[in-house]
């Protein structure tokens, strides 16, 4: 067995900084787009794009956004790939509903999605969440005034 075989049977993440640039040199030659016209419609430098092809940059969750938008895909694909979403079968729903939000700025989603991922790790751990007069995180509901 190698290790990307070890890494996929332990569920850990397996790619790196250098592998999306890679799944998004794939996924841009597929489409049959040069770096030039991608780096237009994405709405980013044409080396800065250069750079995260060559691993030698790691975009950010709003620039993966605007990477999907010029190619065409999912953000949700490339945020799987970056490592900033893990693929897991119940979580999809909730993330692809949070993705699709368009009331939501790609900020917004980033960080609902990892404020989700954020509570799925801490209960994993066996964290009890808190009583409903003290709910998680400590902060009481909004209080308010009597009509």
């Amino acid at each position: 067995m190698n290790v990307d075989e070890l890494k996929d049977a332990a569920k850990l993440p397996t790619l790196t900084v250098g592998t999306i640039g890679d799944f998004i040199r794939e996924q841009r030659e597929q489409a049959q787009v040069s770096l030039r016209q991608l780096s237009k419609l994405a709405g980013v430098s044409n080396p800065y794009l250069s750079q995260i092809e060559r691993g030698l940059r790691k975009p950010s969750a709003e620039i993966l956004q605007q990477i999907a938008k010029g190619l065409r895909i999912s953000a949700e694909q490339l945020y799987i790939r970056a490592g900033i979403l893990e693929n897991r079968i119940g979580d999809s729903e909730v993330v692809a509903t949070i993705l699709a939000e368009p009331m939501l700025t790609e900020r917004q989603k980033s960080v609902l999605i990892e404020i989700y991922e954020s509570f799925r790790r801490e209960n994993a751990h066996g964290t009890e969440p808190t009583s409903e007069a003290e709910p998680a995180g400590g902060f009481a509901p909004p209080v308010r005034p009597a009509p």
